[in-house]
């Protein structure tokens, strides 16, 4: 039950009135008239102290009464929380590596594979030495150099290739088509970073690409990726042709030798 504070402040007596300091005597003394002053504002002091705890009472009363009211009526307040607050720490970054490894050999997958530490958006890619990033993201990893020249915008290249996921797993390869791949340079009919991965490499090089989600391809149910997710090819350049367009009458089409 709340207490009203009109109903305290009644019950208090108070001795002191503000004109009880002057005396009824015609002629006071200085002295009794300095103490009476001195008492008197002691006194009101104590008043006012006295009204703000009995306000502070009935504030406190309100609160609890609130509280009581929440925690029956089975609504969950929202309490101040005054623990410490935990601190966001690093994710597990060796047992996660232990798991990817573990999966990538169930996947049979290729020697100095890299690995994709996944923490929900943020991926952190482990590689050897023998791999090289560049300033676009991309990474190769150079097993052969080749020999001759670098292909160029509209020319065709023959090339085989194998496709792996993060996790080890082959996803596409033209040896297990027994035929390889032949695409003209510059006609954006690979994706950024494929191009851009054999775009430097020489005739009979042989190269690992890692291509980050953003030189990726578009996700969709006409990719083989379902999610953004980092790519790597195993690639073998085979071969570079000059390529022209031919004419017979109505028909035209590209001819390279």
């Amino acid at each position: 039950m709340l207490l009203n504070s009109s109903f305290l402040l009644s019950n208090i007596s108070f001795p002191y009135t503000p004109s009880s300091c002057h005396t009824t005597q015609a002629f006071p003394r200085q002295k009794s008239t300095s103490q009476c002053c001195l008492a008197a504002s002691l006194q009101d002091k104590r008043v006012r102290e006295q009204k703000v705890n009995i306000l502070q009472y009935e504030d406190n009363m309100k609160r609890r009464s609130l509280l009581f009211f929440l925690i029956t009526s089975g609504i969950s307040p929202a309490l101040p929380a005054f623990g410490k607050t935990k601190s966001k720490n690093p994710y597990d970054e060796r047992r996660l590596l232990e798991q990817n490894k573990r999966i990538q050999r169930e996947n049979n997958a290729p020697e100095e594979f890299p690995s994709f530490i996944r923490e929900g958006f943020e991926v952190k890619v482990v590689t050897s030495d023998n791999y090289v990033k560049r300033d676009s993201g991309l990474i190769v990893w150079d097993f052969a150099v080749g020999e001759g020249d670098c292909p160029k915008d509209g020319q065709q290249v023959t090339f085989h290739y194998i496709g792996y996921n993060e996790s080890g797993r082959r996803i596409d390869s033209t040896y297990l088509q027994g035929k390889p791949a032949n695409i003209r340079m510059g006609t954006k009919a690979l994706v950024p970073g494929f191009e851009e991965g054999i775009r430097d490499m020489r005739p009979g090089g042989k190269r690992r690409i890692i291509i980050p989600p953003e030189l990726g391809p578009p996700v969709g149910p006409s990719t083989f990726f379902s999610s953004k997710q980092f790519e790597v090819f195993d690639v073998e350049l085979l071969g570079v042709q000059d390529c022209k367009r031919r004419t017979i009458g109505f028909y035209s089409d590209v001819v390279c030798y």
